[in-house]
């Protein structure tokens, strides 16, 4: 690498860390904790969609117009979605956690960061299915109001069905997952009453304080986007919501080292990492 071309990147990383900045100061949505790599790719991704030459012409861009700064933040927080992915997480789910919930009169579960909603409804319809969901109420927030509209809607693509019928079924699924929805010529959408008992809400993992106390918290493939003093931040928001012996269940490639809890919990499923909140 030259001189010009580490000062070239020099400066675009000091652009990017204005930008935060001023997103932070501008918005209330704070970035800046976000693991450098990824969030860079897809800064530098966005000046293509925006048309800009350069991180600092989309600052100026995203601080006057808010629909440039509604794109970039869908961009910044765009994660992989999809009905049951992981499929041995919610067929442990079924045999591991419901029996621990069935001895609750009544539930609540976090579906923190749930995107655009794949993750909820795959857990509504597993407590359909186990006669649980008259007394679970589930909690769905994301950072992105936009991705929140769209969980609200339960429309997806109806080029997965097929695809999410497999996971479905690998994950434990009792009946057709045709029976949970309806599907039209390009879409398909999810049956109303699979949203009963669901609160959507917009909530920031980077700034927002604990705002009710569950049995269960789902928090997967999200602090993997976050840098080391985010993730413990957000450990301990996760810990502090947490009733004692609550769940907790966090990404495939996610981790409770270095968070500061790790004697916290017990495992319950480590491949399916899934914990349990001691004392």
């Amino acid at each position: 690498m030259t001189l010009d071309t580490e000062a070239a990147v020099g400066i675009e990383d000091l652009e990017i860390e204005l930008l935060l900045e001023g997103i932070a100061r501008r918005y209330g949505s704070d970035f800046r904790g976000y693991a450098r790599s990824a969030l860079k790719h897809r800064v530098l991704g966005a000046l293509d969609a925006e048309s800009v030459t350069s991180v600092s012409a989309l600052q100026e861009r995203v601080l006057r117009d808010g629909p440039t700064m509604t794109r970039l933040h869908s961009a910044l927080t765009a994660s992989v979605n999809g009905m049951f992915r992981d499929p041995s997480f919610y067929l442990t789910l079924r045999r591991r956690i419901v029996p621990l919930l069935r001895t609750y009169p009544f539930v609540r579960i976090w579906l923190a960061g749930c995107s655009t909603g794949e993750e909820v409804y795959s857990t509504a319809i597993l407590l359909v299915e186990e006669s649980l969901s008259a007394r679970v109420r589930l909690y769905a927030t994301d950072l992105s109001e936009s991705a929140l509209a769209r969980a609200k809607a339960g429309v997806y693509p109806a080029e997965l069905l097929r695809p999410y019928e497999a996971r479905y079924l690998e994950a434990g699924g009792r009946r057709a997952l045709a029976d949970y929805l309806s599907v039209g010529a390009d879409t398909m959408t999810f049956a109303a009453s699979l949203r009963e008992n669901v609160v959507f809400g917009q909530h920031d993992l980077a700034t927002d304080r604990s705002f009710n106390e569950f049995n269960v918290i789902i928090c997967r493939n999200v602090m993997i986007h976050f840098g080391a003093d985010l993730r413990r931040r957000v450990h301990e928001l996760l810990h502090e919501s947490l009733c004692r012996l609550g769940i907790l269940g966090i990404g495939a490639h996610e981790s409770l080292r270095g968070s500061g809890y790790e004697d916290r919990y017990e495992v319950l499923d480590d491949e399916a990492r899934l914990f349990r909140r001691l004392g």
